[in-house]
């Protein structure tokens, strides 16, 4: 009996073998047909072509996809500023080898996917009646009681000890130069710094003034030397210097100034926190999630309400177009009544949250979709702030590894306070508590919008995210669409207008959203009402049979960069 069997073992590693060496000739043969604006190896979207080409040359040098998304992200917060920083926080998606082997016709997914979650957090002091202030507060005046305890390079700090390959050092160089020497202001970020003149005497709006007084425009050479020496010293003695050494204490003393409550000690025992990722799934695709406070939750229950639907190219055609959208914009408005339940998990239960990607929960709310609109009660709505913001980096490296993170100060400049000596513009990442919680304790990350995501089939990765605060879950979501159901190209699907479902439920969209499908949603009861900023910005990389495909959002004037 023994030569039988070990006949069939010999067959069986033969056939896996040349199912192995076929699967590499094939993948070979698919890499040479990429299209010409398509990449083999490794690409990296982010806000800015600087930005992208930055992250993609480390990739280039050895580097990991995490690597390159630190890279991406260190100078993503001299190029806009106003979207991210030291002074904020951020959450990783990262799927490790991402990809699958064939062993004797069984599929086997190569690693898991990990959530790094460095949101801000409470201070251990903090004013205890701030919640009663949400509405108090200008939105271009520095207030320094909403700013959380930053957690940005914690983060960084985390996913490189996990995913990392080059030395620390070197994903802060590119950024330290460009701080250092300057470069010419770009028009996003020229966009919103004549927004500071309302509080000229504040020390963020001195920044952006010449030697002559004048307020800094598009092309001018910005230079961030206070930024430049931070970032220097935490590339030559890691993060431990901006939470426990002379950066720190600099940092503290100049907030305290500015009467934040932070201390030395918020700083000290902050943490990063790394868990699974929750999943739904999408038919072929499996969507990895981040889980509260992040809003995956609530992108991962719209998708599964549109899911039930059997969308197809089809759905966007004649009378179903309309239909179709209705059933979209009902989806986000009952998501819009849950973000309440987006609490951190280490304070509140998390019971609704892990129901609600749930199928039967999506199933529920499905039946609850006629072809007519409601009032805020039918979809159990309480009033929250909106907020515009952030930023998002994609990356897909040679090794199949795929990242989405997002990262953020929350609103444009943040608090607009800014730490003069040691450059670093603040978060206000607290007031994201407002509507969504009546008590907060020190140590809770606030509820947020970001939903840096991870899609695999058996032959496709899509690593895709967002910035735009309340309007990331509706970009995303409505990409997502574009691309896996209804037949649209990656950029043709980040390309296409959206709608947004703002914190009233009313209905904001693009200025070349079609007229003639605004009017038949206007039919079915909804609510329009102008948007004095449209800031959704997609940005996504996707690996389809060894091609990979990148798109950074023209809404940012984003170019995505690879090789």
């Amino acid at each position: 009996m023994a030569r039988p069997k070990s006949r069939i073992w010999a067959c069986c590693l033969f056939l896996c073998t040349f199912l192995v060496v076929l699967i590499i000739c094939v993948a070979m043969l698919v890499k040479r047909s990429c299209p010409k604006d398509g990449y083999t190896k490794g690409a990296v979207a982010a806000d800015s072509e600087t930005c992208s080409k930055i992250g993609r040359d480390i990739l280039r040098s050895g580097g990991s996809a995490v690597d390159g998304a630190i890279a991406a992200l260190l100078c993503t917060s001299v190029i806009n500023p106003q979207s991210m920083g030291l002074g904020g926080g951020t959450i990783f998606t990262v799927m490790d080898g991402s990809g699958y082997v064939i062993l004797c016709y069984f599929f086997f997914f190569k690693g898991k996917v990990k959530i790094i979650n460095a949101r801000e957090t409470v201070p251990k002091m903090f004013n205890s009646d701030l919640m009663k202030d949400c509405s108090k507060t200008p939105q271009w005046t520095p207030v320094a009681q909403w700013i959380g305890v930053p957690g940005e390079l914690r983060g960084y700090e985390l996913a490189h000890r996990l995913y990392g390959k080059l030395p620390w050092a070197n994903l802060f160089q590119p950024t330290i130069e460009l701080a250092r020497w300057g470069f010419p202001i770009p028009p996003v970020q020229a966009r919103f710094i004549p927004y500071l003149t309302e509080n000229i005497n504040c020390s963020l709006c001195k920044l952006y003034l010449d030697k002559n007084g004048n307020l800094l425009k598009a092309g001018d050479i910005m230079k961030f030397e206070k930024l430049a020496d931070t970032l220097e010293i935490v590339a030559n003695q890691g993060a431990d210097a901006f939470y426990t050494g002379k950066i720190a204490e600099a940092l503290i003393r100049d907030l305290q100034n500015e009467g934040a409550k932070l201390t030395m000690e918020d700083l000290a025992s902050y943490k990063a926190r790394v868990s699974d990722a929750w999943n739904v799934s999408l038919g072929e695709y499996q969507i990895h999630l981040a889980p509260p406070p992040s809003g995956g939750v609530l992108l991962g229950l719209i998708l599964n309400i549109m899911k039930g639907y059997a969308p197809n190219p089809e759905s966007l055609r004649g009378e179903e177009r309309a239909l179709t959208y209705h059933r979209f914009v009902e989806a986000c408005k009952f998501a819009n009544g849950l973000k309440k339940y987006l609490r951190d998990p280490q304070f509140n239960s998390g019971a609704v949250a892990e129901e609600m990607i749930e199928e039967s929960f999506a199933d529920r709310l499905r039946g609850l979709i006629s072809r007519r609109t409601h009032d805020a009660q039918y979809y159990n709505m309480t009033p929250y702030l909106d907020t515009i913001g952030t930023t998002h980096v994609s990356v897909l490296d040679e090794d199949g590894t795929a990242v989405a993170v997002t990262s953020s100060i929350n609103h444009i400049f943040g608090s607009k306070v800014y730490s003069p000596s040691t450059g670093v513009i603040l978060n206000n990442q607290l007031t994201d508590f407002c509507g969504k919680a009546e008590h907060i304790v020190a140590g809770e990350q606030p509820p947020s919008s970001m939903s840096p995501t991870i899609l695999k089939s058996k032959t496709k990765t899509l690593a895709i995210g967002a910035s735009g605060g309340s309007m990331i879950t509706t970009g995303t979501a409505l990409t997502i669409m574009n691309h896996l159901w209804f037949g649209k190209s990656l950029k043709e699907a980040t390309d296409s207008p959206v709608v947004f479902v703002d914190s009233k439920n009313e209905l904001k969209f693009e200025p070349d959203f079609d007229q003639s499908l605004i009017e038949a949603l206007r039919s079915m009861g909804h609510t329009q009402t102008n948007a004095s900023n449209f800031y959704n910005v997609v940005n996504s990389v996707e690996q389809d049979s060894g091609c990979i495909s990148a798109v950074s959002d023209l809404r940012k004037q984003g170019v995505a960069a690879g090789y």
